[in-house]
């Protein structure tokens, strides 16, 4: 059996995850009051026909209820079932102008609170839920379907034994990423985006493949970070971690990173069952 919570700042995905879990056969409940929890959860434990279950639970919680959130999850583990909290989150002025596009009202704000600050009281308020998730993802800069995508792949998906283990690469000039585990800054190898006929290209194209497989420096890095990876993973799962994100960064987020990123990915992926991959820069568009 399987519980997976799903919270998150409003305007963040939150009902898209809901309904990728849905589609999949889970038992799914929106607004699910924190306190009802392990109530509900005896009941299943009642009826094995319910196999897996799915609640959303947000900031239209009372206060008290949220700051016991760790302590009712905790009474809510029963022998055989496997519980995860998935924290769906994006940058605030991404979820500001959600909502302006949407012209939906923010639960928390009222004629004393406008959309900014009930945004900002809104991750105060969800922050003991913030700080238990097993898996964040950063909406900011997703489609809705790519983070359905994601969701099925990292919740789904992880149905298949051991870690899920996810590469993603990155641009530093873009802000690094919020929810990932381990970060290696590339930006010290030769950047192809210095030699105009390569800088339309991206690290999955083989001009730069090319370039950067001209260098000593580059092969060094792929090599180092993939002893670690090798050595360490494997430790971190044996603790128990069912998501774990590796990032690599360059300047942009185009070239070296992506390059790199691919070539672990293709190294590793062996590794661990659930192994994905992803390119945060190629292609940004918005949820």
């Amino acid at each position: 059996m399987r519980l997976v919570v799903i919270s998150g700042r409003s305007g963040s995905g939150k009902s898209t995850a809901l309904h990728v879990l849905e589609d999949v056969g889970f038992n799914c409940i929106d607004n699910l009051p924190a306190s009802l929890l392990p109530a509900l959860v005896q009941q299943l434990e009642l009826n094995p026909n319910n196999q897996n279950l799915a609640v959303s639970i947000d900031a239209r919680n009372t206060w008290q209820d949220l700051q016991q959130f760790p302590e009712l999850l905790s009474q809510s583990k029963i022998p055989g079932l496997k519980c995860e909290v998935l924290f769906l989150d994006a940058n605030s002025a991404r979820l500001i102008q959600r909502f302006s596009e949407t012209r939906r009202k923010h639960p928390l704000s009222d004629r004393r609170t406008d959309l900014k600050e009930a945004i900002a009281l809104e991750r105060e308020f969800l922050d003991p839920i913030a700080n238990y998730a097993d898996l964040t993802i950063d909406t900011s800069n997703l489609t809705l379907h790519q983070l359905r995508d994601i969701v099925k792949q990292r919740i789904v998906g992880n149905d298949v034994p051991g870690m899920a283990l996810l590469f993603k690469s990155f641009g530093f000039k873009h802000g690094i990423p919020v929810d990932v585990d381990l970060v290696f800054d590339v930006r010290c190898l030769p950047n192809p985006y210095w030699k105009p006929e390569l800088r339309a290209y991206s690290g999955q194209d083989q001009p730069v493949i090319e370039f950067l497989e001209a260098h000593q420096d580059v092969a060094d890095m792929v090599e180092d970070i993939n002893k670690y990876l090798r050595r360490w993973l494997p430790e971190f799962s044996a603790n128990n971690r069912s998501y774990f994100t590796v990032a690599i960064g360059c300047t942009g987020g185009q070239h070296r990173s992506v390059y790199i990123c691919e070539k672990l990915y293709s190294q590793l992926k062996g590794l661990f069952p659930n192994t994905q991959l992803r390119h945060r820069e190629l292609n940004k568009q918005k949820l």
